[in-house]
């Protein structure tokens, strides 16, 4: 089944290939009325079928096709047809080639999103076809009907294009199975697999149930089965976690952060000077002079707000912003907890709340991205009370200082912008910046640049 499953993942690149040359054939018909390639030409399509080996494998366009919606896989196709047009223009502009131009750039990315669309979706529903009678499906045992097993079964009983049938469960404890596929106690195995063809026997049994594990693992050594093993402690774990092998043992991280490896932290750090040193050379070289005048006419005091927060890792460093507050203000309440901003926080002057409604007073902090300290996208540095406040009071609250603040974040574009007393908003808020740790790409960066740009041009309810 494994060399099956190889043999398919082979011909679905060869196919992708095959597609790739073709709508490079079809855009250079389009443009130029004829199919005759010069060799600038043929780099360019051999460096277009380069790079795509290299993107899809990067994107994962082709891990386990089983267990993917269609939806993601259509967003990494995405992702892909627009490496290949960056590729375009970057190749013609190498070689000097000005006759193709951004007309065929486009051509070729819309056939070939258009086409290689098209020939996933044509693929992913005859696969389901073949599924509904009877084909390429895969026959699974499930040894312990506990939660794991169970959560287990939902996961395949919610997917059916996932392409696995349950063939039952097997468990010591007579359990009221939901589908009725109860087959009996765990020594009924080596019976069951006698009598029934299975292809994979899920092993969900407490992690304290090594005899028996161990039991049923040489049972399935005498079938022609494969065993898979879901260690009970898996409820510990996020959805991204990661499995990697430490000399000869096999170990778990309960959660995966991306920029945990250091060409991704290189790269979002090259993401996060370009971003600021653009900023400071089209807005800041205006825009500063006029907020410093207005400060200093509608908002006497200092110009920046200094204060300690926590960075990566929990290590402490000063934040800056425009002062937005009257300089006599507290962020302590009499009771010494931290003090929350509100709508109608008397503490705000009037320019104050501009600043604050536009995110301008948040633009200081470019200057600890350019330190290091912060990054244009991460979860919102809170004050160091808060967080000493709540640090205890929210499940893996702590987790949100393993990667660099930042001036916005997924929280911020959600919904969650703004302090709040409020327990639920907090948690939602942390569930919000963890997701992103875990789920972090350079794309997942710019789709939040580009909807806090356009939350401050339509505004934000949240903002005050």
């Amino acid at each position: 089944m494994q060399l099956q499953r190889r043999a398919l993942q082979g011909f679905r690149v060869y196919v992708d290939l095959g597609i790739i040359i073709a709508s490079f054939m079809s855009a250079f018909y389009l443009r130029r009325g004829h199919l005759h390639l010069e060799p600038g030409h043929s780099f360019l399509l051999f460096s277009l079928l380069a790079i795509f080996l290299f993107s899809s494998r990067a994107s994962d366009l082709y891990d386990e096709f089983r267990s993917r919606n269609f939806s993601f896989e259509l967003i990494s196709l995405i992702k892909n047809v627009l490496i290949q047009a960056l590729t375009s223009v970057f190749v013609l502009f190498f070689i000097k080639e000005v006759t193709l131009s951004r007309q065929f750039v486009l051509y070729y990315s819309s056939v070939l999103l258009l086409t290689m669309g098209l020939e996933k979706y044509l693929f992913r529903k005859s696969l389901d076809f073949l599924r509904s009678k009877g084909r390429n499906t895969r026959s699974i045992l499930i040894v312990g009907a506990g939660k794991v097993g169970e959560e287990f079964y939902n996961s395949i009983k919610n997917n059916p294009h996932f392409g696995y049938k349950l063939i039952g469960f097997l468990d010591d404890e007579e359990k009221s199975i939901p589908n009725g596929k109860y087959l009996g106690a765990i020594d009924e195995l080596e019976r069951v697999l006698t009598e029934t063809h299975v292809d994979d026997v899920i092993i969900a049994l407490p992690n304290q149930a090594v005899d028996t594990i161990d039991w049923v693992v040489k049972i399935c050594d005498m079938f022609p089965t494969r065993i898979k093993i879901i260690p009970d402690y898996f409820r510990f774990v996020s959805q991204k976690y990661d499995v990697s092998m430490f000399g000869r043992f096999p170990v778990v991280s309960v959660r995966e952060d991306p920029l945990n490896q250091v060409q991704w932290r290189i790269v979002k750090r090259a993401f996060d000077l370009f971003v600021t040193v653009s900023v400071f050379v089209l807005i800041f070289s205006w825009l500063w002079p006029i907020i410093f005048v207005l400060q200093k006419i509608f908002n006497p005091g200092p110009i920046f707000y200094k204060a300690p927060r926590w960075g990566r890792n929990g290590e402490e460093f000063m934040c800056y912003k425009f002062r937005s507050m009257v300089p006599e203000s507290k962020n302590v309440n009499t009771d010494g907890k931290h003090r929350h901003t509100t709508k109608t926080d008397k503490r705000i002057n009037g320019f104050g709340r501009l600043l604050r409604k536009t995110n301008f007073d948040e633009l200081p902090q470019l200057i600890n991205v350019l330190k290091g300290e912060m990054s244009i996208v991460g979860p919102r540095p809170h004050d160091v009370k808060e967080n000493m406040e709540i640090k205890n009071k929210i499940k893996s609250y702590m987790w949100r200082h393993i990667s660099k603040p930042g001036l916005t974040g997924w929280a911020q574009v959600n919904g969650y912008r703004g302090g709040t007393d409020d327990i639920n908003l907090m948690r939602k808020r942390t569930e919000y910046d963890i997701w992103y740790i875990e789920h972090w790409s350079i794309w997942l960066d710019l789709q939040i640049v580009f909807l806090t740009a356009w939350r401050m041009i339509k505004g934000d309810p949240n903002a005050y």
